[in-house]
């Protein structure tokens, strides 16, 4: 019995130890019961592959009270809302590349006409086929009857003559590549700041540098202005796989792209700060690396539709820099967008790194007194 008792006895102490290691361990401690409970409201609440109310622009150029009978009953069935009306083709396809709009109904002119001879479609569905769920979604209204409700008769004729923009093939490579540029950074630009200032705080080298004459500011610029360059280098490498592997076009400028991903690296960046003023080590800044990752991922657009998720969830997005991220590299890429279509992604962005770069440069100094 004294061969079994020894050793329990040894992996006892040593489990009490971990335990109350554990119990001074805030960090770790909350993550042991905040993950579980983010993960389950994230999937059960937030996240939803039955995509409904896509945003929606409308060009009625017939102007009838049936076009907009029409109008209203392809809201009626919740896979849209309308959130944009214009008076032309060109003014809606303009919403669908600045990303404004997932769908477009365009009726035109001789509306009436085709709805009496019937054989041809009456109107037509511009769909930004950059996401091929979104497209599927989008095909249910194409069955939409037109309904004669001044004689209760349904007309024959098709409704919709389905145009997918971008994205014709429904290629899962065009969607996902470019959302590439984005996760990746995420993850390897909090990672890299975050771990690279705790190290020097484990080593001791970070109290060396503040004997220096070199101030807080300074110091977090410099810190951070290498993994900016090293941000460019792995856009160029997802650039150039997805247009040689996966035949992902590129429409846009690439000095738009690089000047949008250059806003978002040093969003990102920022994030690293303030993350590598909280933790205490590496693992510790690994765990909040990872915790920030997780929801930005599954609800800023890359794996599930942006319109899908519920009202709170989508507030929630908008503080993620990743979802500004992805809207910006695919409506770039895939759509051709110029600078300016892209601005009102681009100012949060500068915003984020503003208040997150003074946040960290406070508790930084805190920290140091």
């Amino acid at each position: 019995m004294r061969v079994i008792r020894e050793p329990l006895a040894r992996i006892l102490a040593i489990a009490r130890k971990e335990f109350r290691h554990l119990r001074r361990d805030h960090l770790t401690g909350g993550m042991v019961l905040g993950v579980p409970l983010m993960m389950t409201l994230l999937f059960g609440y937030a996240i939803n592959q039955d995509v409904r109310h896509l945003r929606a622009g409308v060009a009625d150029l017939a102007g009838t009270q049936r076009s907009r009978l029409l109008v209203e009953d392809a809201q009626a069935t919740q896979v849209i809302d309308v959130v944009e009306r214009v008076e032309s083709a060109e003014a809606l396809e303009s919403l669908l590349v600045s990303g404004r709009i997932s769908v477009g109904l365009l009726i035109p002119a001789d509306f009436e006409g085709r709805f009496a001879h019937g054989g041809r479609p009456t109107a037509q569905l511009l769909v930004d086929g950059g996401d091929p769920i979104v497209l599927g979604a989008a095909r249910g209204l194409l069955a939409l009857p037109i309904h004669d409700r001044f004689r209760r008769t349904a007309a024959a004729a098709p409704t919709f003559e389905l145009r997918a923009f971008y994205n014709p093939e429904r290629r899962s490579p065009v969607h996902i590549v470019p959302g590439l540029c984005g996760v990746v950074l995420t993850l390897t630009m909090v990672l890299f700041t975050s771990v690279a200032i705790v190290r020097e705080k484990e080593r001791g080298n970070l109290e060396l540098l503040i004997t220096t004459p070199i101030r807080t500011t300074e110091l977090m610029i410099g810190k951070i202005l290498p993994y900016v360059a090293i941000g460019f280098i792995q856009v160029t490498l997802i650039l150039l796989l997805g247009s040689q592997l996966f035949d992902v076009p590129i429409r846009g400028s690439l000095v738009d792209l690089y000047l949008g991903a250059g806003a978002f690296v040093a969003a990102t960046l920022t994030l690293g700060l303030l993350i590598s003023t909280a933790a205490a080590t590496q693992f510790q800044a690994f765990q909040l690396a990872f915790v920030t990752f997780l929801p930005q991922i599954l609800l800023s657009g890359f794996m599930f539709p942006f319109d899908g998720m519920p009202r709170g969830a989508q507030l929630l997005a908008e503080t993620f820099p990743l979802t500004h991220m992805l809207r910006i590299v695919r409506a770039i890429i895939l759509r051709g967008a110029d600078l300016e279509a892209v601005r009102p992604e681009i100012v949060p962005l500068l915003l984020f790194f503003a208040i997150l770069m003074a946040l960290s440069i406070l508790r930084f100094r805190k920290r140091l007194d």
